[in-house]
């Protein structure tokens, strides 16, 4: 597995690669919109979107964010991981790959908003192993600094 920054060459089975982890988990398959133009939507507002791909170079993964103005946290948005590969290591590895540049860029935390409780329960277990806790319903933060520490 790598991970790089989105091309859009990999735009199609990206959005595939979601609909099928959406379908997994029994919800509509939907496509957020900003998933439309990663360049627009991410990129060309000084953010990153990355993807992870597998050996036959397909996408299996993604995660991006999205800063907040006048602020040094951020967003962040669409950590997927491909329906059968889950619980190998793919969405800790993108995690960690955003957190480490954000730290890089001097961001101070990172916020998610995962919905309720029953739709989104994976989100809710998944966080707070890598050190989010909850700071208002549906959302949840982790201070990166002091993770560091």
């Amino acid at each position: 597995m790598r991970i790089i920054k989105f091309d859009t060459k990999y735009r199609d089975d990206l959005i595939f690669m979601i609909l099928e982890a959406k379908n997994a988990l029994g919800r509509v398959p939907g496509l957020n919109e900003d998933l439309l133009d990663i360049q627009q939507n991410y990129f060309d507002k000084g953010d990153v979107f990355w993807i992870a791909l597998d050996d036959s170079d397909r996408v299996i993964g993604s995660i991006g964010y999205n800063s907040i103005e006048n602020s040094d946290d951020v967003v962040l948005h669409r950590l997927f991981v491909k329906a059968n590969l889950k619980h190998q290591g793919i969405g800790t590895a993108l995690l960690k790959t955003a957190e480490e540049y954000l730290m890089s860029i001097g961001k101070k935390a990172a916020i998610v908003h995962l919905g309720d409780k029953k739709d989104f329960y994976e989100s809710w277990q998944f966080y707070p192993k890598h050190g989010y806790v909850e700071y208002e319903p549906g959302y949840m933060k982790k201070e990166l600094f002091e993770s560091e520490k």
